[in-house]
């Protein structure tokens, strides 16, 4: 008669976090602004801009 093995202990959960979510500050709620870079000189800026104008806007 053979026993059966006993079972391997099951790695604990994660509990569940029930908090409002709205709550927590997110990456949007920064002072920083989407698509913001630091700030350089003026002369990058210059070129960043000429290069990205549409044809139209010459």
């Amino acid at each position: 008669m053979s026993t059966a093995p006993e079972p391997e202990p099951r790695a604990p959960r994660p509990a569940l976090v029930f908090d409002d979510p709205l709550d927590q500050q997110t990456s949007d709620d920064t002072d920083r602004g989407w698509g913001e870079r630091p700030q350089g000189d003026g002369a990058a800026d210059l070129k960043r801009f000429l290069d990205e104008k549409p044809p139209h806007h010459l």
